[in-house]
């Protein structure tokens, strides 16, 4: 990205197609339009915000620095309001974590994007979707979040076509994918499960190659019968993607909707039970025990979200080596 001192800052009276053109002259865009960055937008962007050009890491793969500044800058491009800067820029340096690989996720002729999931009291006070459509349109903070997050990928870190990023095809979720985890209670949260409060807004990273819809075996009444398919799912998925290689087990995720897991839960069995079935479960294709597909039951994560409905949704992780990050959302005002 260039310095933020040269990056075009508009007056409010700007003409709409002289913006954009500005912008897609800078290489600033991902395709669609993009909010004018005005300064007085920029100074509400970063209202509140104690340090705006302390470096939080540089971003790969053109190791761009990661300051609120910077960050700002993609977030009214994406049309994000104030409340979710931190949001972004904490997803961005979760994904600096060596483990994550954010270097490979960009860099790679594969599909990864980075999809974020935000969690806890922020979620709710952003009015995030963790119903109905949740990985679809229709809310903005899901939308401009994940855009934001993108964009910052593209023009902090250089992941452009043909420059930082190598994708063969790319995926769908490169332009925006975040959403919240849901709150029904059924199963604790994610951040819960990795030793933070109850009462914690954090975000948690992924690398994605993209989404597969899961349905349950018949009419799916007993726990086994609906998630015998997750488990046939994810070693198909290891199948496939990892050309034959011997590839050390990571982690897995996937969705489920709250009707299904009060379903589960109704039936007495709880995460620790659903990871442990997943994790020795045959699937229904292959010999192979879906053992092989992560390192433990511990590492295999139901994620409760979405809407009415039985379909679940499966996340492969990149086959390129990425294990997720979770960290608890910063407060810029310190």
């Amino acid at each position: 990205m260039e310095a933020l001192d040269e990056l075009p800052i508009f007056p409010d009276t700007v003409p709409w197609e002289e913006a954009q053109a500005a912008l897609e002259h800078h290489a600033l865009g991902d395709g669609l339009p993009l909010v004018p960055p005005t300064r007085q937008r920029l100074e509400a962007m970063l209202t509140g915000v104690a340090a705006p050009h302390e470096s939080f890491g540089q971003v790969p793969s053109l190791l761009g620095e990661l300051t609120a500044a910077a960050v700002a800058y993609n977030c009214v491009l994406a049309g994000c309001q104030a409340a979710e800067l931190a949001v972004v820029l904490t997803a961005t340096e979760a994904c600096l974590e060596p483990r994550f690989n954010l270097l490979g996720i960009l860099t790679t002729t594969g599909t990864p994007t980075v999809v974020t999931v935000v969690h806890g009291p922020l979620a709710r006070t952003l009015a995030m979707n963790a119903g109905t459509n949740c990985l679809g349109p229709g809310n903005r903070c899901n939308a401009t979040i994940g855009r934001a997050i993108a964009l910052v990928m593209r023009n902090i870190g250089g992941a452009r076509p043909g420059i930082g990023d190598m994708a063969t095809m790319g995926q769908p979720g490169k332009y925006t994918f975040c959403f919240p985890e849901g709150d029904d209670g059924t199963l604790p949260p994610l951040p819960v499960r990795r030793g933070f409060a109850a009462d914690t807004s954090a975000v948690t990273v992924l690398g994605v190659s993209g989404t597969a819809e899961v349905l349950p075996m018949g009419g799916g009444d007993t726990p086994e019968a609906i998630l015998q398919p997750m488990a046939t799912a994810m070693s198909v998925a290891s199948a496939v993607s990892n050309g034959g290689r011997q590839v050390e087990p990571g982690e897995q995720f996937f969705l489920l909707p709250p009707e299904l897991t009060q379903q589960i839960a109704k039936r007495g069995w709880d995460l620790a039970r659903i990871q442990d079935y997943l994790h020795g479960a045959r699937p229904a294709t292959s010999a192979e025990t879906a053992a092989s597909t992560a390192r433990g039951p511990q590492h295999i994560h139901p994620i409760v979200t979405g809407g009415a409905g039985v379909k679940m949704t499966y996340l492969p992780l990149w086959a390129g080596s990425t294990l997720s990050v979770t960290r608890a959302v910063r407060d810029l005002s310190r």
